[in-house]
């Protein structure tokens, strides 16, 4: 089995608990239990430490009572034991405060409600399979050879010395009674009548032979845990924002909560600011694609991740060429791993690097950042590799100016775009393309890469790169609107194959390439009328595949489902066009699917329309929490205000069109260009205050003109010309 071949969707994990921090997370059943045979466990570096984690009170499962949520890391389990002999009812309650971070930490309390001391014994059965976690994802766990469970005085030391990993459980109570065989923890308790008897049992990883330090140490306060005080600092500095709206409101807590429970900390330069994981259960590591696309959602909220994910990326990035990996000189990377098969790749991970859209979105990033007004040295020191990203772009992308993608191996990804499952890219009677394929959006975050470049090279007065990247910007622009548009239908091809055919499925493709602004403006309203037509919208969002399309699958992964950070993005396209109605239609259904499921915007839902099913209907293995869900409404509520910061011009856009139910609206402590600002926005969309400006910057009360064939800098000019004029 390779690592980076799509095999179809992980089995459904079911009614299940998910926790996680960091590069950690743990899958559990309601109970608290790790049961085996699934996908079940507590996993870190890519390694499942534990495959089974089950609690016994005299030799009886705990009555499930209820699970509550806390941290994104921890959770309390409630149960009961089994009445006491000669009782009707259980007065045993069990309580187990579990914490996930570099391994778990779990308080394990036996409450006594009773007059008379209860006297029981408590086992928890301990496991690992040390399985690598795409096996685990793919349900093809290889055999390891049994992992050595040595009791210690203390705990369980378990490893398995063919793959160098395992974990120590160390039980931190002495008092607690404690005896241990292999793959059990015993206690002999007495809880005294109306009181508690409690343990605290730790397990950290080993790693390539080194054990990990416990994140949520025993002796320390666990407000004092380095992983709470990260989460404290993340929500003291966020910007804090009051609306008409509940809906609203919580959604935006909760994406500022995810959002920092999946920041990566490096542990090689703490000095760093923190990069960003794709999604829990089975993507928590650093993607290109991922990570890029949610750190720029996610700019109003936080500028460190953009510059985190840009560093890290950079030292990634490819400096060889390598068929295997798919690196080439420039490229930036897919997905970095750490799992078994890794081995001992440099940058602690092992680097794959089959997509074709990480490298132009690390430019645009870039150039975004720069646009906000932060990191103006950081973003200097990454101009480089933005260059040698450019470099191969031009080098590798194709002869005719477009950028195409083809896996150089039969181990790689098929399609390597967003949209990267083996059918997720065909054409109107359901046919797959074949590669090499030039997608729609790949060009558009071409075009936008280089207008970004032109602006840092009109900074630095470098005429001649400046007219350079301007001229192949719009090499690119007329190019794409000459080959992809269907003139006879009315909107862009999906992409373009092998032999030069435009891939005439109707997807949500386009809606990033309004987004780019690579879109004529002649041909934007038809574009906007596909995007918003019943064979595309539902009512909750847009499908990425319309339901006229001969694949189309609403309960697919990429043929007719609905995907929240695509919405996003199709979103800020159409409001960068002036198709305000449009935008806030989609802004208005993805709140409504984020409150009926639970207040969290999931990885994707089903595309069924609203009508057929007034409830948005999940999709079985989506991941949740997920990076760029969970920043899909800051983009959302960004492209409402219509906020556009050029900060290097000194300019600030800001013209709401909130949708009536949003009500007032107030932000404070919005990051720009180093300083808080606070915004007011009155019922009627006028902005009431903007205080903490800095100085410097203007705010222009207009939306910002949209994109011409001119580019981006003779529109930003033009629209100058124009505003003075009038």
């Amino acid at each position: 089995m390779n690592a980076w071949t799509f095999e179809g969707q992980p089995e459904t994990l079911g009614d299940t608990v998910t926790l996680v921090e960091g590069g950690s997370f743990c899958v559990c059943a309601s109970s608290g239990d790790i049961v085996p045979g699934g996908g079940q466990g507590v996993y870190h570096a890519d390694t499942r430490i534990l495959s089974r984690w089950e609690l016994r009170v005299d030799d009886l499962p705990v009555e499930t009572l209820q699970v509550i949520p806390a941290e994104p890391y921890h959770a309390t389990f409630l149960g009961r034991a089994r009445p006491r002999p000669g009782r009707a009812d259980s007065t045993l309650l069990v309580v187990r405060d579990r914490y996930v971070g570099g391994g778990l930490r779990e308080d394990l309390t036996l409450r006594n409600l009773s007059e008379e001391p209860a006297g029981c014994v408590v086992t928890v059965q301990v496991n690992t399979d040390v399985a690598d976690l795409f096996e685990v994802k793919a349900g093809r766990i290889r055999h390891v050879s049994e992992a050595a469970a040595t009791p210690e005085p203390a705990g369980l030391h378990i490893f398995a010395a063919d793959r160098s990993r395992g974990a120590r459980v160390r039980v931190e109570s002495p008092e607690a009674g404690l005896t241990t065989a292999p793959g059990l923890l015993t206690f002999r308790a007495v809880v005294p009548a109306r009181g508690e008897w409690r343990a605290t049992i730790l397990v950290n990883p080993i790693i390539e032979g080194e054990e990990s330090s416990a994140w949520f140490p025993a002796h320390h306060a666990l407000e004092h845990a380095e992983p709470a005080r990260r989460l404290a600092d993340w929500t003291r500095l966020s910007p804090v924002i009051h609306t008409g709206s509940p809906t609203l409101e919580e959604v935006l807590r909760r994406s500022r909560e995810d959002l920092g429970a999946l920041r990566l900390f490096d542990p090689d330069h703490p000095e760093e600011p923190p990069t960003i994981a794709a999604g829990a259960p089975w993507f928590m590591t650093l993607f290109g694609r991922d990570s890029l696309l949610t750190s720029w959602m996610a700019l109003p909220l936080d500028q460190s991740l953009a510059l985190g994910t840009l560093r890290r990326l950079a030292r990634l990035q490819g400096g060889k060429t390598d068929p295997l990996s798919e690196e080439e000189p420039g490229k930036i990377m897919h997905e970095l791993r750490h799992g078994v098969r890794s081995g001992g790749a440099p940058d602690s991970g092992h680097a794959y690097y089959g997509s074709v859209d990480s490298t132009p979105l690390f430019v645009m990033l870039l150039g975004e950042l720069r646009r906000w007004g932060l990191h103006p040295e950081a973003v200097e020191e990454l101009l480089p590799h933005a260059d040698a990203a450019l470099t191969w772009i031009e080098e590798y992308g194709g002869p005719d100016g477009l950028l195409w993608y083809r896996r150089k191996t039969d181990q790689g990804l098929l399609n390597q775009g967003w949209k990267d499952s083996f059918d997720g890219i065909n054409f109107a009677d359901g046919t797959l393309a074949r590669p090499p394929i030039a997608l729609a959006e790949v060009q558009g975050y071409v075009y936008a890469a280089y207008i970004a470049r032109a602006h840092f090279a009109e900074e630095a007065g470098d005429t001649a790169t400046e007219q350079r990247c301007l001229e192949r910007a719009m090499a690119i622009r007329e190019a794409f609107n000459e080959r992809f548009w269907l003139a006879d239908r009315g909107y862009y091809a999906m992409g373009l194959d092998g032999r030069g055919r435009p891939i005439d499925g109707l997807g949500s493709n386009m809606g990033h390439c309004l987004w780019t602004g690579i879109v004529d403006e002649d041909k934007a309203a038809s574009v906007a009328e596909h995007l918003m037509s019943p064979a595309m919208f539902t009512g909750y969002g847009v499908r990425t595949l319309a339901s006229t399309m001969g694949a189309y699958n609403p309960m697919s992964y990429h043929n007719g489902s609905i995907w929240p950070h695509d919405n996003a993005l199709v979103a800020a396209g159409l409001m960068r066009y002036g198709f305000v109605e449009g935008a806030q239609r989609i802004a208005a259904g993805l709140l409504d699917a984020a409150k009926a499921l639970g207040g969290r915007l999931p990885e994707l839902f089903c595309g069924f329309d609203r009508e057929e099913f007034p409830h948005p209907v999940p999709y079985p293995t989506s991941c949740s929490p997920q990076a760029w869900a969970a920043a899909a409404p800051i983009l959302l509520l960004r492209s409402l205000l219509r906020l556009d910061p050029w900060v290097p011009h000194g300019r600030l856009w800001l013209s709401p069109a909130l949708p009536e139910r949003f009500g007032k609206l107030r932000i404070s402590g919005l990051p720009i260009a180093g300083s808080r600002i606070t915004v007011e926005v009155a019922e009627d969309n006028r902005v009431s205050t903007v205080s903490g400006l800095p100085e410097g910057i203007s705010l222009i009360a207009e939306p910002r003109h949209p994109i011409t064939g001119a580019g981006e800098q003779a529109a930003a000019q033009d629209w100058d010309r124009r505003s003075l004029a009038s």
